[in-house]
Parts: structure tokens; C-alpha cells; sequence
């Protein structure tokens, strides 16, 4: 842990180029994760391309309703955080630490929906790939790619709430510590916070809205 001089780390110039640096970190790492969530979703919708009737089935199998709140109270999350970095920047703590608490029950609001409701009813359906998979042979093999891509792109995405949840919870046992002129690290957990909603605002229409119509 870096030795604080002056109210910034040593191998910083001031407060202020820590600040920066920081920021610009988190930008660099929310760069880095679009180079892993680009190709994953340019590769659903290629394979979308190669067979989209079977994609379609898979799409219709899935829970819209689950899925459209999950959506809602993922968005509705970012925004309460939102306000909490604005609260924090008049000085508001306990505005602030309200709107992250919403925001952390959100998510985990989120999670429980996805992981303890959604995925259990895709099990029991025969939608999870393998033997047991329900589809019939024409649309077997595309709509087995579809749920692989479903599966494995909403589990990482749950992994990276489950960080996010676990940031939110560190800025709010931190509270104390933050003012108007000191609250990068709640800016910056802000920006990883968001960055999951935009990356499960891709991923709504790939697996709940994209082929479901007549």
C-alpha cells in the first residue's frame, strides 16, 4: 500500500495527477474488458447469420419477463448511483450512501433474479446444452450455440457484477472518508458500475428481443 504524502501517494506529483491517474486507469481497464465483450458479441451475431431460424427458436424459449426486469432494475441501479456521485459532490454523504445502498440491492436483486430464478427454469426446461437438450434435430445444433453463447456470456456478466457489488460495498464502508474535493475512487467504481449496465443493455436484445417476433 502506497505511503500518503501531502493527501496524495508518493509517486504521484499532487492530489490532483492521482486523481487523474486513476480515472484514466479505470478507462484503460473498461477498454481492455471491450476487447474480451466485442468478440464475444460479434461472434453471437455471426453465428446468428449462419442459421437464424434455429437462433430464433432458442430466443423464444427464453423468459422475456426476467429478463426485461432484470434490465430495468439494472438501469435503474446505475442511475441511483449516478446520483450518489452527484449527492457526494455538494457534500452530501448521506445522500450518497442511500443511493448506493439502492443501487447495491439492485444489483443483488438483479443476481438473484438471473442465478436463483431464470437459470434454474432454463435447467429444468432441457435448455442448458447436452443430452437432455429439448429441441428438435432440424434446430438442435443452432439453438444449443445459442444457449452456449447465453449461458456463458450471462455468467461472466454475473461475475462482473458480483466485483462491481463488492466495490459498491467498499465505497460504502469508506463513506466517511470521501468529500466534495476527495471522491475519485466513488467516480471511479461509477464508471466500472455502468460499464456492466451498458454491457447487459448488449446483451437484452441478443438474447430476449432479436427473433422473437411472428
Amino acid at each position: 500500500m502506497s505511503e500518503a504524502v501531502g493527501g496524495h501517494a508518493f509517486q504521484y506529483s499532487s492530489a490532483r495527477h492521482q486523481a487523474e491517474s486513476a480515472v484514466s486507469g479505470m478507462w484503460l481497464f473498461l477498454a481492455t474488458e471491450m476487447m474480451f465483450f466485442g468478440p464475444l458479441f460479434l461472434a453471437w451475431i455471426f453465428c446468428r447469420h449462419a442459421d437464424p431460424a434455429a437462433f430464433d427458436a432458442g430466443a423464444r424459449q427464453t423468459d422475456l419477463f426476467i429478463g426485461t426486469i432484470n434490465t430495468a432494475l439494472l438501469i435503474t441501479s446505475s442511475l441511483s448511483y449516478s446520483f450518489g456521485v452527484a449527492f457526494i459532490e455538494t457534500g452530501r454523504r448521506r445522500a450518497m450512501i442511500l443511493c448506493l445502498v439502492i443501487a447495491w440491492l439492485l444489483g443483488g436483486a438483479f443476481l438473484m433474479l438471473k442465478f436463483a430464478v431464470e437459470w434454474p427454469h432454463d435447467f429444468e426446461r432441457g435448455l442448458f446444452p447436452g443430452a437432455e437438450f429439448v429441441f428438435t434435430p432440424a434446430e438442435r445444433n443452432g439453438a444449443q450455440l445459442f444457449f452456449v453463447f447465453y449461458f456463458f456470456s450471462t455468467a461472466i456478466h454475473g461475475m462482473h457484477l458480483v466485483v462491481g457489488l463488492g466495490l459498491v460495498a467498499w465505497i460504502m464502508l469508506r463513506a466517511r472518508e470521501f468529500t466534495p474535493s476527495r471522491n475519485t475512487a466513488v467516480f471511479v467504481v461509477g464508471l466500472y458500475w455502468s460499464f456492466v449496465d451498458m454491457v447487459w443493455i448488449i446483451l437484452y436484445p441478443l438474447i430476449y428481443l432479436i427473433g422473437r417476433g411472428p
